[in-house]
C-alpha cells in the first residue's frame, strides 16, 4: 500500500501528508471493489465508503485534530472546512442511511440503478477531491470489466 501511495504525489510543490495519500489509494480501492461487484449492496456500501475515504484524505489536509474529543460527522466537517463541497456532503449524509441498509443486507433498500449511480458520483467526487489536493488524476474504474446484467444476462458462454 505505500508503493501506491507514493504513486499519488500531487502536482503542486508542497507535499501531502502519507495520511491524505493513503486515504486516497484506499478510497480508489474501494471504488474499484464496488465497480467490480456483482451485488447492488456491496457496490452501494463500497462506494459510500470510497467517499467517505476520499472525504478523510481531504480533511487530513484541511483539518487539525481536535483535543476536545468530540467526534464530528465527517459530511458535516467537510462542508464547514471545504465550502466548495457542501453539495458532495449533503449528496452523501443523505445516502448514509442507505448504506447501512446496505450493509445489514436488506436488498430492497437499494436497486440495481442506486448502486450504479452511486459508483458514478464517487467516482466524479473522487476526481473533484484529488483536484483539490493536486494530485494527478486517475481514473479508478476499470475500464475493461465486462458489464453485468441482474440475472447474469450478458455473460459469454464457455
Amino acid at each position: 500500500m505505500a508503493a501506491a501511495a507514493r504513486a499519488l504525489r500531487p502536482v503542486s510543490t508542497a507535499p501531502l501528508p502519507e495520511a491524505a495519500l493513503t486515504a486516497l489509494t484506499r478510497a480508489r480501492e474501494a471504488l474499484t471493489e464496488a465497480a467490480m461487484s456483482a451485488e447492488p449492496t456491496r457496490r452501494y456500501a463500497a462506494a459510500h465508503v470510497a467517499a467517505l475515504r476520499a472525504t478523510a484524505a481531504l480533511l487530513s489536509v484541511r483539518t487539525r485534530p481536535s483535543r476536545r474529543g468530540a467526534q464530528r460527522n465527517a459530511w458535516t466537517l467537510l462542508a464547514q472546512v471545504a465550502p466548495e463541497m457542501g453539495e458532495w456532503a449533503s449528496f452523501f449524509s443523505a445516502g448514509a442511511g442507505k448504506r447501512a441498509a446496505a450493509e445489514a443486507g436488506l436488498d430492497r433498500q437499494v436497486s440495481t440503478r442506486d448502486a450504479d449511480d452511486l459508483v458514478r458520483d464517487v467516482e466524479r467526487y473522487l476526481f473533484l477531491v484529488q483536484r483539490a489536493l493536486g494530485v494527478p488524476y486517475q481514473p479508478s474504474l476499470p475500464t475493461s470489466a465486462p458489464l453485468r446484467e441482474p440475472g447474469g444476462a450478458g455473460a459469454e458462454a464457455s
